[in-house]
Order: C-alpha cells, then structure tokens, then sequence
C-alpha cells in the first residue's frame, strides 16, 4: 500500500516537472536573448517578459509550487524576475518617453537624471539575468526539460514612433475649472509636503539604508504616494486636458508633465520595494530570501529604491509644487485685510516667522502693502524689512492682500497677537509641526 502510495507520488511528480516544461516553453528561450550578445533593451520585451512570467507564476500557484520545499525557491525566482521586470518596464518608459515629460524651465539643473535613469535600468536589467541565470540552474536540478531556443533580435524590437499625428483636437470649455485647477494644485503641493516630511530630498549611506528600509520607507508608502499622483492625473485628464483654460496657460500642461515622472518612480519604487520585503528581507526570512539575497545585493536593491527612486520623485514633486503655486496664484481672487501690528515689538522674528509659515503652507502669493510699497509675505526677510519702515512711520495696522484662506488663517493669528504668548490657537494647529520642521 505504501509503496503504491511512493510511487504514485513519483509520477506526480515526473508529470508535474513536464508540465512545467510545457507552460515554461515561451519563457524559457527568453534566458538566451537575456543573456546573449545581441540583447536590447524594449518595451515589447518587458511587456512579453511580464506577460510570460505572469502566466507561469499563475500555473506554479494552481499545482500549490510555493507549498512545496521542492520547488519553492523556483517559485520564488519566477516571483522575483516578474517584480524587476515591471520595474525595468517602467525605467524603460520614462527613459524613452523623457522628452515628452521634460520640462526645460525645471530640468536646467537636473541633467543627471536621465543619466542616473539608464544606469539604473542597465542594473535592473544585470538583475533579471542574474535572477534567470539562477532560474535555470535551478530547473536543472529540477530535470525540467527547456528547449536551447535563442529568438531573434527582432521578435522583440519596438515599433519607433517617426512623425507624430497632427494636434488637432478641438478645445473645450468646462464648467467649473478654475475650482478643479485650484483643488489639483493643491493636492500636488500635498504630496511635495509628504515628501519633505519624510527627508526623500537626501541621499543616504548603506547602512542609513538598512534603517530605514522596510521600517520608514516601504511599499506601502509608494503606493500611497503614487495613489494620489495617479488621482491628480485622472482628474487632470478628465477636466482640464484639452481645454480653452490648458491652452491658455501652460504652466497646466507643464504640471501634468512634472508629476508624470514621480507618478512612474513611485510605481517603481513599489515593485522594488516589494521585491526586497518579500523575497530577501531578514524581516520574513525563509529557505529561499538567503538565496536570493546572493543572487541580488540587498545594499543595490535599497539604493536604487531610495537614493534613485524616492529621491527623484521628491526633486520633480517640488518642482510640481513651484509650479502648483504660481498656478494657484494665478487662479486665485485676491482680497484685501487690514490687520493689526503684533504688540508691543511689532513685526520682529517671532511674528514674522508665524506670518511666513502660514502663507508658505497654503501656497499662494500674499503680500504686505506699507504706504506704497509691497513686501513678500513669504519672506520672514521681507516682512523685517516691512517692519523698519512701520515702526518709523508709527503704524499700528497693516494691509495684507491675497487668497481669502490665507488671509482667514492671518486674521486668526493677528487676533492672537500673532503668538507672541506662544499659545497656537486650535484652528492653527499646524503651525505647532511647521515651527520645528526644517526650512526648505
């Protein structure tokens, strides 16, 4: 009975690893281009690549392969190449499409990028071989038959785009946009804030890395980020894309273009991230992370998740906001309230710098008028060179004029004294976090 049982369980087997030959067949040839003479990088591979391995990772979950000691780091390797195959994917895209997204007033000083983004794709692109090099070494042990098939170079080459289509398309007028710009405007600077917040500005150390990757920076934070970029592209796409108002300043075009770049870095930093947390952080650690992490450097891996991805998503993010800011500017109507002079020392550091975080928070452009002269409210600079001119003249209230919602939050400060006892008042509350975060 037993050894009916054996040998049941043989042939199980010896028919499963057959099976997986035949399910492999269209993957399997890929290992040769991968690693031959004549690979070139495409998007028509990296799609095929991602398609083929999707199929087969489904056809190992259906016969329970990652339930298996057998072949269960296997499994772990088609998991892997499919999660750096999206990530080259996507380095690919935002390589070959980076003239559309430029935008020449912001990448002045930002020509490492694209520099940065080849290398990264060419060490994305080592990953996969190591990863497929180690796959088929595996399906040796395994005894799964793959057939020695190297495809030819142009089965997997891309179409290249020669002339472009004529713009043709016939602008429309949409109710309400100058609300809708206002509301995308502000949900970019929000994301350029949770940048900030989160340090994404600096390029760490090895061992910075370790810290803060998955325990700070993780998966679940890219996908955060980059849910509200995509929510901020649809809605674009969807009020304000070939409109009269997109034609008549550029500046919105512009802000589409500079979070297109996140948007795709962000994604790829999440199938980075996802990649290192599951398959070779000491955090879930199993029979195949160890493996793995020999194939693919750990310190690699988080240096491309943070010091490229991460780190260029906040550089294009702050250039969105600048952007967002002159468009928020634009679209905002401006009011004007006379408001008191703080008591007893005027507008010094304290106040000023109270008057400075309230307008930067919200983003638009507000100024003080002393006699004839306008003075940037963003500016704590600024301000102290108003209150020169204001003690002399022995003023005791001042003209602000901007956005209605920064001058409210300024109104609320001012019938405080502008905190000059310290005392934040509730509707304030966020000047308790912006007084001890670093200026930008």
């Amino acid at each position: 009975m037993n050894s009916k049982k054996k040998n049941n369980n043989q042939d199980n087997s010896v028919n499963f690893t057959e099976l997986v030959g035949i399910a492999g067949e269209d993957l399997f040839p890929l290992y040769y281009y991968w690693t031959g003479e004549c690979f070139r990088s495409s998007k028509k591979l990296f799609g095929i690549f991602i398609q083929q391995l999707q199929s087969f990772e489904s056809f190992l979950d259906d016969h329970g392969a990652r339930l298996n000691k057998k072949w269960f780091y296997f499994s772990e390797l088609i998991a892997s190449m499919r999660n750096l195959g999206i990530v080259a994917y996507l380095l690919h895209h935002i390589f070959y499409r980076y003239e559309h997204y430029k935008i020449e007033e912001i990448e002045k000083d930002s020509s490492d990028f694209i520099v940065d983004t080849g290398q990264t794709l060419e060490f994305v692109n080592e990953f996969i071989k190591k990863l497929f090099i180690a796959c088929l070494e595996e399906a040796k042990e395994l005894r799964i038959p793959v057939k020695e098939i190297v495809p030819p170079e142009k089965e997997y080459s891309d179409i290249e785009a020669t002339q472009p289509l004529p713009v043709d398309f016939e602008f429309k007028k949409v109710d309400g946009e100058k609300e809708r710009i206002l509301s995308l405007a502000r949900k970019v600077r929000k994301v350029a804030k949770m940048c900030r917040e989160e340090n994404l500005g600096c390029k760490f150390s090895s061992e910075e890395l370790f810290e803060l990757v998955p325990l700070k920076i993780n998966e679940k934070k890219a996908r955060k980020l980059k849910t509200i970029i995509h929510g901020v592209q649809s809605d674009y796409d969807t009020y304000v894309k070939n409109t009269v108002m997109e034609r008549e300043n550029s500046k919105l075009s512009d802000l589409r273009r500079a979070t297109s770049i996140p948007l795709h870095l962000l994604e790829a930093a999440r199938w980075l991230s996802h990649f290192y947390e599951r398959h070779e952080s000491d955090t879930n650690p199993n029979s195949a992370s160890e493996k793995i992490a020999a194939v693919v450097d750990r310190k690699e891996v988080l240096d491309k998740i943070i010091n490229f991805c991460f780190y260029y998503s906040n550089y294009y993010m702050q250039k969105g906001n600048a952007l967002a800011e002159d468009i928020m500017t634009a679209y905002v109507e401006k009011v004007q309230y006379e408001l008191p002079v703080p008591k007893p020392l005027g507008f010094h550091a304290k106040p000023s710098t109270y008057v400075s975080l309230i307008v930067n928070e919200h983003g638009t452009d507000v100024e003080m008028i002393v006699e004839s002269q306008r003075f940037n409210a963003k500016s704590v600079i600024n301000l102290l060179m108003a209150a020169g001119l204001i003690s002399d003249k022995g003023y005791e209230k001042v003209i602000f004029e901007g956005d209605r919602q920064v001058l409210d939050d300024l109104k609320i400060l001012a019938e405080n004294n502008y905190c000059e006892d310290d005392k934040i008042p509730e509707k304030l509350n966020y000047l308790r976090i912006l007084r001890n975060m670093p200026r930008v």
